[in-house]
C-alpha cells in the first residue's frame, strides 16, 4: 500500500517549495488534499510525479509545481468566488476550495464532471459545485467571479468568459505560442484586462481556447 501522505510531503518539499511557492495556505492545501484521488485509478502511482497526469482526450491534471504557482499568482482570498475552468476530476477545485469561500468547477466532459462530483464529495470539499458545460462559455449564472483559474493552455480567451470576471478580479492562464508557454495573470479593470508574466509553463490547449483564425479576403 503506497504511503500517499508521505508522498504529499515529498511533493511539497521537492517540487513546490523549491519553485518559490511561499504561501502557507497553498502549501497546507497541497499537503491536505489527496491528489491520488483526483487522477484516473490506473495512474495513482503517478499522482505525485512532477509531471502533468493525463485524463484522456488531451486533458491533464496540471503538474504540482505548475498548479501551485498558478494558485499563488491568483492570490485567492477567503471571501472570494472562484471559477475553475476545465476542472477535470477536481484537484484544482479542491485546492482552491481550501482558500476561497466557494468554487464553481466547470467541466465539459460529462464523465469527468460526474466523477469529479463523487471525488470532491469523498474529499469533503463541500464548498465546490460541479457544473457540466462548455468551458469556453463559462458559467455566467453563478458569477460574476473574483478569480478564474484556467486548467490548461490557451491561445485565446473568449470574451464571454472575461465578461464573467468582476472588475478588480484576476484570471490566471497558460498562454501557448508555438512550443513556448507562459503563465500570466490578468487584472480586470473598467477598460479590459491587463496581463502580467508570472512564470514559464506549458500544457495542452483546452477545447474552445484555440486561436481564432483570421480570414483575409
Amino acid at each position: 500500500m503506497a504511503d500517499f501522505a508521505q508522498r504529499r510531503i515529498t511533493m511539497v518539499d521537492t517540487q513546490v517549495r523549491p519553485s518559490d511557492v511561499t504561501s502557507f495556505r497553498i502549501l497546507d492545501a497541497m499537503l491536505s488534499v489527496p491528489r491520488e484521488l483526483f487522477v484516473p485509478s490506473e495512474q495513482k502511482d503517478a499522482a505525485y510525479a512532477g509531471t502533468h497526469v493525463g485524463l484522456g482526450h488531451g486533458r491533464v491534471v496540471l503538474a504540482p509545481r505548475t498548479m501551485a504557482k498558478l494558485l499563488q499568482a491568483a492570490d485567492v482570498q477567503p471571501d472570494e468566488l472562484v471559477l475553475d475552468v476545465g476542472a477535470g476530476l477536481g484537484y484544482s477545485s479542491a485546492l482552491a476550495a481550501c482558500m476561497a469561500e466557494a468554487v464553481i468547477a466547470l467541466e465539459e466532459d460529462a464523465d469527468l464532471a460526474r466523477e469529479a462530483e463523487r471525488v470532491l464529495s469523498e474529499a469533503s470539499a463541500d464548498n465546490v459545485a460541479v457544473i457540466n458545460g462548455a468551458l469556453a462559455d463559462g458559467a455566467s449564472k453563478h458569477g460574476p467571479y473574483d478569480v478564474m483559474l484556467i486548467e490548461g493552455a490557451v491561445q485565446d480567451i473568449p470574451d464571454a468568459l472575461i465578461d464573467q470576471l468582476k472588475v478588480g478580479g484576476r484570471v490566471v492562464a497558460i498562454f501557448l505560442e508555438g512550443a513556448l508557454g507562459t503563465a500570466r495573470v490578468g487584472y480586470k479593470d473598467g477598460h479590459g484586462v491587463s496581463w502580467r508574466f508570472a512564470f514559464n509553463a506549458t500544457a495542452p490547449v483546452l477545447p474552445g481556447f484555440e486561436k481564432q483564425r483570421e480570414f483575409a479576403l
